[in-house]
C-alpha cells in the first residue's frame, strides 16, 4: 500500500507487498523489494536498491548524494540486502565515481537511530551500528561487527568478523576480527568473547584466538616475528587463525593495537 501523500517517481520499481507511509519521497530508479515496509517521511535517493523485507523507519535517509567534494553529480548507487532495519534518521550515502560508485549493504543488519554510514562504504551481514555510530567514507566491515554508539570510524579503515567497537571510541586504523576494541582513540582490549559464545564458537577456536592475541598484541615480538610464530603453531589451520592472520596481513591503515 503506498499512502497518497508519498511521493513516489514512475520510474521507481516497488515491489509486492510493499508499504509506503505518509510523505514518504522515492525518486526515480528506485528498487523497493517485496515485503518492505517505509514508513512516513522517509527518503530513498535515486540509484537506491532495497532487497525484500526490510523496515526503514520514520525521517530516515537512504541513498542520498554522497557528502564527499570529488563528488560531480555522476549516477552511483546504494545497494541494499534483504531484511535490514533502518532506524529513525539514520543516513545512508550512495557512492562516489572514485570509490567504485557504489556503497554496499548486505543482510540483517541494523541501524539504529542517527547513525552514519557515508559513501562507498561496504558493510556485510548482521553488522549493528548503535546510535549515532558514525562511518566515514570507504570503510570495510565484515559480518557479525559490532559499533558502539557515537564511535567514528576513520575513512578507508576495516573493521573485522565478529568485532566489537565500544561506544564513544574514535578508530583510525583496522580492528582485527574477534577483538574488543575501546576508549577515546581505539585499543585493544582482548578477545570479544561474549560476542563469540553468542555465535557458538567452540572452546577450541575460542582458547587458539586467545592465545594469538597474545602472540602478536601482548609480548615482545615485532608483528613480523608474531606472525611467523602463529603461522607455525598447531592451531594455524584452524579458519579463526587464518582469517585473523590474512586480515593482519591485508591491512593499509595498520593495526590498532
Amino acid at each position: 500500500m503506498i499512502h497518497p501523500t508519498a511521493i513516489v517517481d514512475p520510474k521507481a520499481e516497488i515491489g509486492d507487498d510493499v508499504e509506503v507511509g505518509p510523505y514518504t519521497v522515492i525518486e526515480k530508479e528506485v528498487v523497493v523489494g517485496s515485503g518492505t515496509r517505509i514508513r512516513s517521511h522517509a527518503f530513498i535517493g535515486e540509484g537506491t536498491r532495497i532487497g525484500k523485507n526490510c523496515r526503514i523507519y520514520q525521517f530516515a535517509s537512504v541513498g542520498e548524494a554522497p557528502q564527499a567534494l570529488a563528488y560531480r553529480g555522476e549516477k552511483t548507487y546504494l545497494l541494499m540486502g534483504d531484511q535490514n532495519t533502518v532506524r529513525e534518521y539514520v543516513t545512508l550515502n550512495r557512492g562516489t565515481a572514485p570509490g567504485g560508485g557504489k556503497t554496499l549493504i548486505g543482510n540483517n543488519n541494523l541501524f539504529m537511530a542517527y547513525s552514519h554510514v557515508a559513501h562507498d562504504c561496504h558493510l556485510g551481514n548482521q553488522v549493528i551500528l548503535a546510535n549515532g555510530a558514525t562511518l566515514a567514507g570507504h570503510i570495510m566491515i565484515e559480518d557479525h561487527a559490532i559499533i558502539g554508539g557515537l564511535s567514528a570510524i576513520h575513512q578507508f579503515c576495516q573493521i573485522g568478523a565478529h568485532a566489537f567497537v565500544s561506544g564513544l571510541t574514535g578508530v583510525s586504523q583496522d580492528v582485527p576480527p574477534y577483538m574488543l576494541a575501546a576508549g577515546s582513540r581505539a585499543k585493544l582490549f582482548g578477545l570479544n568473547t561474549v560476542g563469540l559464545k553468542r555465535f557458538h564458537f567452540s572452546e577450541k577456536a575460542i582458547r587458539a584466538l586467545k592465545k594469538a592475541y597474545r602472540i602478536i598484541f601482548r609480548s615482545s615480538l615485532t608483528l613480523e616475528s608474531a606472525l611467523k610464530q602463529l603461522r607455525e603453531d598447531e592451531d594455524a589451520q584452524l579458519s579463526e587463525i587464518q582469517h585473523l592472520l590474512q586480515f593482519i596481513q591485508h591491512s593499509k591503515r595498520g593495526i590498532t593495537r
